[in-house]
């Protein structure tokens, strides 16, 4: 009896060995999302694919580029409006993200050679959804701020008319302000320019945006 009990196997042997996690390095990353069909975010050698994205997100975030770029257009001093294809790298950190929007001031300036990993955004929009509108208002906006370019945040709701917007008013002073009526005129202390909330909000309906 002995024996026999004992010749029969662990049955955790027979169980697949854990699929060891792999560290990417930032070149290898960027290599992987040059092929890809998605895009994904570095995390100091860990990548996350990114959610889809979905109407109303996209709506708003064509509505503010084009009003950031309209109220840009007379500015005295010159800045670049880029979209969420573009990547920001924050060297402290090691990591690689999509903003939905951003602006930079003259001109974009770059980790790499390749012009590909931005490190001068000015102003970071983000566009939330139920996904990652924890994430984008406390962990990205605190890893945003190791950028010393990093001036100003600006949060749009897409479930509601909400806007919330960051100003770094000294290195470690950031001025939180809300904004909940479509008729508001935002200004932008950083770019110094306004845009309004109705453009932001145009197409929007609200009785069909909820998550």
């Amino acid at each position: 009896m002995y024996s026999e009990i004992h010749s029969v196997k662990n049955p955790l042997a027979i169980l697949p060995p854990e699929k060891a996690i792999k560290n990417y390095t930032l070149s290898e990353y960027l290599q992987r999302e040059e092929r890809a069909k998605e895009r994904h975010e570095y995390y100091n050698g860990n990548i996350t694919k990114l959610p889809m994205a979905r109407g109303p997100h996209n709506i708003i975030v064509a509505n503010t580029t084009f009003a950031l770029k309209t109220a840009l257009k007379t500015s005295a001093q010159k800045y670049v409006v880029l979209g969420s294809q573009q990547l920001v790298y924050l060297p402290e950190l090691n990591f690689s993200l999509y903003p939905d929007i951003l602006v930079v001031a003259e001109k974009p300036e770059y980790w790499d050679s390749n012009e590909v990993l931005l490190i001068n955004p000015i102003l970071v929009v983000e566009v939330l959804s139920k996904s990652t509108k924890k994430y984008d208002r406390f962990e990205k906006f605190a890893e945003y701020k190791t950028l010393p370019s990093f001036q100003e945040y600006l949060l749009i709701d897409t479930n509601r008319p909400h806007i919330e917007r960051r100003f770094r008013e000294e290195p470690d002073l950031w001025r939180d302000t809300h904004f909940k009526n479509m008729e508001t005129t935002i200004h932008l202390k950083s770019l110094q320019c306004s845009i309004e909330m109705n453009d932001i909000y145009e197409f929007i309906n609200f009785a069909n945006t909820a998550q």
